[in-house]
C-alpha cells in the first residue's frame, strides 16, 4: 500500500462519520437510483461538518509552528468559521473570525461562534478586499500583542487542509466496500473547491473510478474550476501520484440568484429528505446540492446507479435569515 505523507495533525474527529442508505428518498424518486448519504454533519463538535477534516491539518500545522492564535473569515453562516471556533476552544487557541457583510439583525451561527469564545470582526460589505483588509488588521493587532498568529484561508481550502478530504474519500470507499455498496457517483456541494479536490484525489488513491460531481453553490464555474484543478494537482503531488485525468465535473444549474439565497428547488429538496429520511440540510450549501441530485435522478442521468450524497454539515444555517 502506498505510504501517505505524515503531516502535522490534531485529532478532532473521533472516528468515521456514518455512511447510511436512503431507501425512502430513493423510493420517493421512483426507485431509479440507489441512494446513500455520508453524514459529515454527525461529527463530534458543534453540529460538526466536513471542515473538521481540513482543520485537523491546518491547526496541526499551526500548533507545530507555535501558533496560539488563528484568524479566518467567511460569511455569517460559515461552517468553517464555526468549526474553527469550536476547534480553538477544544485546543486552547485564540480564534478571531472576520465575517463578510452586510450586517444582519440576528445570526444563530454567529451567536454560537461567540459562545465558543471567538472574537468576531464584522465587515460592512461582501467585498473581498474589505474582508481581507480586516483579516490582515486582526492578525497585525494580535501579533503586536505578542501572539503567534496563523491565518487560515476562507473555507480552509488550501492543499494542507484539503488533505483531510483525501482521507475522507479513503474512509468512505472503505465503508462502501465493507457494505458492498461501491458508488458510481459521489455528489456534493462545492463552494471553495477543497472538498471536491480531495474526494477526486482520494478516490483515485482508493482505486475507484467513481464520478465526483460538485454542485456549484457559491462562485461561478469559470472561477471555481481552475481552483479545483490546482488543488487536485497539489494534492496528487503530496500523495506522490500523477494527478487524476479527466474534467472537473461541476453542475452550475442550482446556484439560483447567488450564494446564500435559497431556491424553490432547494427548499423542496430539503423538505423531501426531511419527510423521507428525517435528515435536515442547510439552505446555503447542502440543500442546493440535494436539488442537483434530485434533478439528475428525475432526468434519468442516474438510472440504475448507486450515488453517495455528501452531507457537509452547516445545520445552524437552517436558523439564519438568508439572502440579506
Amino acid at each position: 500500500m502506498r505510504r501517505l505523507p505524515d503531516l502535522p495533525r490534531v485529532r478532532l474527529l473521533e472516528g468515521p462519520t456514518p455512511l447510511q442508505p436512503m431507501p425512502r428518498l430513493s423510493e420517493a424518486l421512483g426507485g431509479r437510483a440507489e441512494l446513500w448519504i455520508k453524514r459529515e454533519d454527525l461529527g463530534p463538535l458543534t453540529f460538526s461538518g466536513n471542515k473538521l477534516r481540513n482543520l485537523e491539518f491546518l491547526l496541526g500545522a499551526a500548533i507545530a509552528d507555535g501558533a496560539d492564535t488563528v484568524v479566518t473569515s467567511g460569511r455569517r453562516w460559515s461552517n468553517h468559521c464555526r468549526l474553527t471556533a469550536a476547534a480553538g476552544a477544544r485546543l486552547g487557541l485564540n480564534v478571531e473570525v472576520v465575517v463578510s457583510g452586510p450586517r444582519a439583525a440576528g445570526s444563530a451561527n454567529l451567536a454560537l461562534i461567540e459562545q465558543l469564545g471567538a472574537t468576531i470582526h464584522q465587515a460592512e460589505t461582501d467585498d473581498r478586499a474589505e474582508r481581507d483588509a480586516l483579516v490582515a488588521a486582526a492578525a497585525e493587532r494580535a501579533s503586536a500583542a505578542g501572539r503567534s498568529v496563523r491565518i487560515l484561508p476562507v473555507g480552509g481550502s488550501e492543499a494542507a487542509g484539503a488533505w483531510g478530504q483525501v482521507l475522507g474519500a479513503l474512509e468512505v470507499h472503505e465503508q462502501a466496500h465493507a457494505l458492498g455498496a461501491a458508488p458510481d457517483v459521489i455528489l456534493l456541494p462545492t463552494a471553495t473547491g477543497g472538498t471536491q479536490a480531495g474526494l477526486i484525489v482520494g478516490s483515485a488513491l482508493a482505486g475507484s473510478s467513481v464520478r465526483v460531481v460538485g454542485v456549484v453553490v457559491a462562485r461561478p464555474d469559470s472561477e471555481l474550476r481552475p481552483v479545483i484543478r490546482q488543488l487536485v494537482g497539489d494534492l496528487a503531488t503530496m500523495a506522490g501520484v500523477p494527478a487524476p485525468a479527466g474534467e472537473i465535473e461541476l453542475d452550475s444549474n442550482h446556484l439560483g440568484v447567488g450564494y446564500g439565497v435559497p431556491t424553490p428547488e432547494a427548499t423542496a429538496a430539503a423538505d423531501l429528505i426531511a419527510r423521507t429520511e428525517a435528515i435536515f440540510v442547510d439552505p446555503v450549501y447542502t440543500a442546493k446540492a440535494l436539488a442537483g441530485l434530485v434533478a439528475q435522478i428525475r432526468s434519468g442521468a442516474l438510472d440504475g446507479r448507486r450515488a453517495i450524497f455528501w452531507h457537509g454539515g452547516g445545520i445552524p444555517a437552517v436558523f439564519e435569515t438568508l439572502g440579506a
